[in-house]
């Protein structure tokens, strides 16, 4: 386990809210110090944690990988700011993006033709996690004269039956 600040800071939090309400109990303070330390521990690990990360929007970061990327597509997301940031499929030709992505899963609208321009590649990238996340991610790479000039990512929001 890596001690980080927060980590540290959480965990001192923590076990200063079961040393208040373990005084509650008993006057005693060796007795509320040891009930303190020994469920301090269990109500991180088991309460305070698991309630962080269903209302934090933390998720992990992850370098391209066409394996993990065609594998895997619910995890995608992890990959995109890699993808867009380092410019990967900037002055790619469409050959190129379709060997590592895959074939594109929709079209995008060109309000200039007004239909699907087969210049427009979406790939859908899944759901970051969240306790109230409703918002698919997705990515658009935008090609002009067989290149890939533009990459954006957006997100739609998704109604759930």
């Amino acid at each position: 386990m890596i001690l980080t600040p927060l980590f540290v800071i959480f965990l001192v939090l923590v076990f200063a809210l079961t040393w208040t309400f373990t005084n509650t109990i008993d006057k005693r303070k060796w007795v509320s110090l040891l009930i303190a330390i020994i469920l301090t521990p269990v109500i991180y690990f088991y309460v305070f944690y698991p309630v962080l990360n269903i209302f934090s929007s933390y998720h992990h970061k992850k370098y391209f990988d066409e394996i993990v990327w065609k594998d895997k597509p619910a995890l995608r997301y992890e990959m995109s700011d890699h993808i867009i940031d380092e410019h990967l499929f900037l002055n790619k030709s469409k050959d190129d993006v379709e060997t590592r992505l895959g074939k594109s899963e929709w079209l995008g609208w060109d309000d200039a033709l007004k239909k699907n321009s087969s210049d427009k590649w979406n790939y859908n990238l899944g759901f970051k996690p969240g306790a109230f996340n409703k918002m698919q991610e997705c990515i658009e790479i935008e090609f002009k004269n067989n290149l890939a000039v533009n990459i954006r990512q957006y997100q739609l929001e998704k109604t759930f039956e």
